[in-house]
């Protein structure tokens, strides 16, 4: 099912194939995400499958936050019955970033979940699951079995039958405001004597930013220029999808009128932030990934840094340029946490602006990256615009799209295509061309081919898109 940016939930019968065809559906690579309401995840499927995160999961307790989505309360009340029928507690963390779960997860060591869809339209809502220690939930890492459960649950496997980790009683529901908690962290990662008397522009979204921000800039030196900062989940002014850059436009003006030092955009559940510099140019998140990675790698010399394939080859040039190592990853943020805690690396980052930190059980936070911006800045003691030079020696493409009728059969074609060239299959299909690459990976959730490419300059760039575009047209849909 293709994304509906005008959200909405979906007719009822949908999904024909029932019950079984929903979870089919909107269990992913890295989550649970699909259109809510009837027809698609609803809340007989949130209680299943809050139900089977507590079997696998097999903890005495968990942690609940949600966004503020007009579907997430009722999904998040139907999740925690699933939860407290297999005898598990729920700590009820109410609205919240995500980060905030994954927060508490790792400094008390129990299973977390958070009710979003992140940056998806109004009309669609999921699941971010982890283990204790805010370890990643998904395919490979337990997402596969928490589906099972959730199907068995339906035909007298699991519900409220139960047979958990509570030996068949039922758990208890207790509220906590973990925020303050979750503060004293950031501030203990990156010092706030280090972050400047700087102007900063946030633009929240109407997202769960907007509950944490304030809190945060009455704790720095650093000034805060406000835009949507309250929870919205109808996103009245611009969806929270900051990789869109029709969704920047507010910040941009913001942060030219305002003279702000450094805007920042955050998406619906504020684990993703995007950058733009003081002239209101937006910096890329490869970009954005090198900035921190050198900053991480002046403090801890020889530490490794991990970076998704999409990401310019700058960043592995500048990690090896201050004295560390680079460790390249697949796409997705499951993925990435895996090898942070394999690897024991301090920072990792991808292409599509979520950052992830060693000293933060390996979990994503923009804010923590938003942070350590505002102590690069300060430093350096120049602008945004001066210090992003380095960083972005080669053009990128960006992510394009193409529906593709067999994305398999497509990747294949371009793989012969370029047969005497190196290429590697880590995450779809990478081609090496020296001074230029590609790459092209299906979609896990649509049947679109997914097409990044870089090279030394745009006209370059321009015409390995057009090239790998023409190899692949042959395949579209329709």
């Amino acid at each position: 099912m293709s994304v509906d940016r005008a959200g909405g939930a979906p007719p009822a019968d949908a999904f024909e194939g029932g019950v079984d065809a929903v979870l089919d559906e909107v269990f992913k690579a890295y989550d649970v995400r699909g259109r809510a309401g009837p027809g698609g995840l609803d809340e007989e499927l949130a209680e299943r499958i809050g139900a089977g995160f507590a079997r696998y999961a097999d903890a005495p307790a968990a942690a609940l936050g949600r966004d503020c989505r007009v579907s997430s309360p009722a999904l998040a009340a139907a999740f925690a019955e699933g939860v407290v029928s297999q005898g598990v507690d729920v700590v009820d963390l109410g609205q919240a970033p995500t980060e905030v779960v994954y927060h508490y997860s790792g400094l008390h060591r129990t299973p977390g979940a958070m009710v979003t869809a992140s940056h998806n339209p109004a009309g669609y809502n999921g699941f971010k699951l982890c283990l204790p220690g805010a370890a990643p939930i998904g395919t490979g890492t337990g997402l596969e079995e928490i589906r099972e459960y959730a199907r068995k649950a339906g035909r007298g496997g699991g519900g409220r039958s139960g047979g958990g980790a509570g030996g068949g009683r039922r758990g208890r529901m207790r509220d906590h405001d973990a925020v303050d908690d979750y503060l004293d962290h950031l501030l203990e990662v990156v010092d706030p004597a280090g972050v400047g008397g700087l102007l900063t522009a946030v633009d929240g979204g109407n997202g769960m930013a907007g509950v944490v921000i304030d809190r945060l800039f009455e704790r720095l030196d650093a000034r805060l220029l406000g835009l949507y900062l309250a929870p919205d989940g109808s996103f009245p002014n611009h969806p929270a999808d900051p990789l869109d850059p029709a969704n920047l436009a507010d910040l941009q003006g913001l942060v030219r009128s305002g003279g702000a030092d450094l805007g920042v955009a955050f998406d619906g559940d504020a684990d993703r932030a995007v950058f733009v510099d003081e002239a209101g140019v937006p910096l890329p998140g490869s970009a954005a990934v090198a900035l921190v990675a050198a900053w991480f790698l002046a403090r801890r010399p020889g530490a490794r840094i991990v970076h998704n394939l999409i990401c310019s080859r700058a960043v592995a040039e500048t990690i090896r340029a201050a004295g560390g190592t680079p460790v390249r990853t697949r796409v997705g943020h499951s993925f990435i946490k895996a090898v942070m805690a394999e690897t024991g690396a301090v920072f990792g980052g991808e292409h599509s602006g979520h950052y992830y930190f060693g000293d933060n059980y390996g979990a994503d936070s923009g804010m923590l990256a938003m942070l350590v911006l505002l102590t690069v800045l300060t430093e350096a003691g120049a602008p945004l615009s001066e210090l992003r030079r380095g960083y972005e020696p080669y053009a990128l493409s960006g992510e394009i799209n193409t529906e593709i009728g067999d994305p398999a059969a497509a990747v294949e074609a371009a793989a012969e295509a370029y047969a005497g060239w190196p290429q590697d299959r880590l995450d779809g299909l990478t081609v090496d061309l020296g001074d230029r690459w590609f790459n092209l990976r299906p979609s896990n959730t649509e049947p679109l081919l997914r097409l990044n490419a870089e090279a030394p300059d745009r006209e370059a760039v321009d015409a390995l898109v057009s090239e790998v575009g023409e190899l692949i047209a042959g395949f579209s849909a329709g």
